[in-house]
């Protein structure tokens, strides 16, 4: 499909957008402005895997007040799920993966599937095959020796008396990411008391019967916690009686404080589940307030349709209704529409006016910025307040009330988080002490929050469209960028998949502050993009390549990654073969409804280990590159062609 006619002589790029394009652009638009809420926010649903809904299940087993209704809805949407091999994956069209099949294959025990059904029989057969409940996570095992299907003795132990260790000492709580801080807390007061609530049944055939594997260097620091986890076994044992009740109630008294006013912690479903059973195992009832409210919270995370019922891992309100504002604004809708008015009031109000774990380490730093969430005031985010401040610039400032202040404090809160070596991490500064992953817990993910280049290319961003791109805080934050792009010219993608989202992060970035086309870093950003296009123009990238570097790039074509690279290739002035292509195959492949397929997961929670299909990316980044297109072409025909189009802040006039 030919979209662009032949172009007039007088400039080989000024070419004449056809209808297709902007009929494309304009389907997005009307789409995605009937998505809006009255209150004016965007949300898309946050798709994770299984291991959700198998918990979801097995928390309500363990509280007690676990449902037949509630658990053969979540098993419709667990069994449509499993993969022809009998396992589990961690994201679509992924390979199986053991500890999400276990873990699946309990929550299905649960709801009445017979061992003997031949699912449940492939099932099995995959997880012995990758090594059993012996090889697992341990995550997998905390919960399966919850529900006595697995020795306490044979999971690693988290004493509480580490809520006593100062944030200066080594493996204290602030040393971790917030996210893993929320939920080591919990764990401690799970791990000491160690509550059985059994299952009807056993599963044994999960099982091979052989040890435990060990890969653990001898002279490590890994093989070291090994020792010192077998001494605080032994201790925990015989505790110091005063000690031990102390450290209990100040961990209790950490979780109580740091409840959301949804009833979450931290707007995530990790540590509110193990904060809801860390609270009912030290005694509180189920009408306590604090447990009623995280319990009834979880039915706002909860979504049951024609599919099955599942529990979303996370919300994105606050992120999908920037990013949403951008789009819209880059398809033309000025900045005095009602759609970017009322999702601006909707985002001002939305501010965080508390001080978080955050201040640990940036104690004298007024608060300011926004998190990902509807609720989770302790835990505002770089990255959501980065795109914001982009976001709320496209709006008429005048019209929303409280906007400047808002502005000023957000940018002056994330440019004081920024880390010593000039990037910016998500949510704490300086959160980077590797040492965390020695912990015989941390085989799941990431356990803490360093600077990432696309964290970094939005906040370097945000200040070259607030005029600050010469700053010092600017200056360093470009030269983190510069010194990370990788040896193939890509940038690694921390919070989207992977090297696409990184790359289509950072060459905006560096054109935004000034950084154009012409230089190294950038046209070897430019041309690792070419080289990864796919032959039906669009681009791709499976989440192997956070484990395996020659997926890099490679993958099926899908319209938010398509929609990275382009707005890469356009921020850079890149109007050429690569950028038509890729114009046209989201123009191909759109729905009539405006609206793009993507089944696959191009959103990053745990690089290796977590991921999420952002329902609004399919929409989001579509629009936006599309609008850019259009905007930039209409400049090229205005002979503007000296003028490089900077995809940030402002669209230009």
């Amino acid at each position: 499909m030919t979209l662009l006619s032949d172009p007039p002589v007088e400039t080989p790029i000024g070419a004449v957008v056809r209808d297709a394009v902007a009929a494309a652009r304009d389907a997005a638009r009307d789409h995605l402005l009937g998505l809006q809420d009255a209150a004016g926010w965007w949300k898309g649903e946050l798709e994770t895997n299984v291991t959700m809904d198998a918990e979801d299940l097995l928390l309500w087993h363990i509280l007690g007040i676990r449902t037949d209704p509630q658990t053969e809805r979540a098993a419709v949407w667990i069994r449509s799920q499993q993969r022809s091999d009998g396992s589990w994956a961690l994201y679509f069209g992924g390979p199986g993966d053991l500890s999400t099949t276990i873990e699946a294959y309990v929550a299905l025990r649960l709801a009445g599937d017979q061992p003997e059904a031949a699912h449940m029989l492939a099932a099995a057969s995959f997880a012995r095959a990758q090594g059993g409940v012996e090889s697992s996570r341990v995550f997998t095992r905390i919960w399966l020796a919850m529900v006595g299907q697995w020795p306490w003795d044979d999971v690693p132990t988290l004493p509480p008396e580490m809520i006593f260790a100062p944030s200066w000492l080594p493996l204290s709580v602030y040393d971790y990411g917030c996210w893993a801080r929320q939920t080591i807390v919990p764990l401690c007061i799970v791990s000491a008391l160690r509550p059985v609530h059994p299952l009807p049944f056993g599963v044994a055939e999960l099982r091979t019967g052989s040890p435990r594997p060990t890969s653990k260097p001898r002279l490590s620091w890994a093989r070291g916690f090994d020792v010192l986890d077998r001494a605080l076994r032994t201790y925990g044992k015989r505790p110091v009686r005063r000690l031990r009740e102390a450290a209990m109630a100040a961990c209790a008294e950490w979780i109580v404080a740091r409840q959301e006013a949804d009833g979450s912690w931290g707007g995530i479903q990790p540590p509110w589940v193990y904060s809801l059973i860390a609270l009912r195992t030290l005694g509180y009832p189920l009408d306590h307030p604090v447990v009623a409210a995280g319990i009834a919270g979880l039915d706002g995370f909860t979504i049951d349709d024609e599919r099955g019922r599942r529990l979303e891992a996370c919300q994105s309100p606050v992120w999908d209704t920037a990013l949403a504002m951008i789009a819209l604004s880059d398809a033309g809708l000025p900045p005095d529409h009602t759609a970017l008015l009322r999702g601006a009031r909707w985002l001002v109000a939305e501010e965080i006016h508390e001080r978080g774990d955050w201040a640990v380490q940036r104690p004298h730093l007024e608060p300011g910025g926004w998190a990902f969430e509807f609720a989770n005031d302790g835990y505002p985010d770089i990255d959501d307040t980065a795109e914001i401040v982009l976001a709320l610039r496209r709006v008429d400032a005048g019209r929303v009330s409280g906007l400047a202040g808002a502005l000023r404090r957000g940018v002056t809160w994330s440019t004081g988080m920024q880390s010593a070596d000039g990037g910016w991490g998500a949510f704490d500064a300086d959160n980077t002490r590797e040492l965390a992953y020695a912990i015989p817990f941390a085989d799941f993910g990431a356990m803490i929050d360093p600077p990432s280049a696309d964290v970094t290319a939005h906040v370097v961003e945000m200040l070259a469209a607030e005029g600050r791109g010469a700053t010092p805080a600017a200056r360093r934050g470009i030269a983190w960028l510069l010194a990370a792009q990788e040896d193939d010219g890509s940038w690694f993608g921390r919070w989207g998949a992977n090297h696409v989202y990184g790359t289509g992060a950072v060459i905006p970035a560096l054109v935004a502050a000034g950084i154009g086309g012409e230089h190294p870093a950038v046209a070897r950003g430019v041309a690792w993009l070419h080289s990864v296009q796919n032959d039906d123009g669009g681009w791709g990238e499976d989440l192997r390549s956070y484990r395996d570097p020659a997926w890099r790039g490679r993958g099926v074509s899908t319209a938010s990654q398509t929609a990275w690279a382009l707005l890469a290739l356009l921020a850079a002035g890149e109007l050429g073969e690569p950028s038509e292509r890729g114009i046209g195959w989201l123009a191909q492949t759109q729905r009539p409804d405006g609206s793009w397929d993507e089944p696959q997961f191009t959103g990053t929670g745990f690089p290796g280990d977590f991921y999420l299909n952002y329902h609004l990316y399919r929409l989001v980044f579509p629009l936006s590159a599309l609008g850019r297109y259009v905007q930039l072409v209409t400049e090229r025909r205005r002979g503007r062609a000296d003028q490089p189009v900077v995809c940030t802040g402002r669209m230009a006039p």
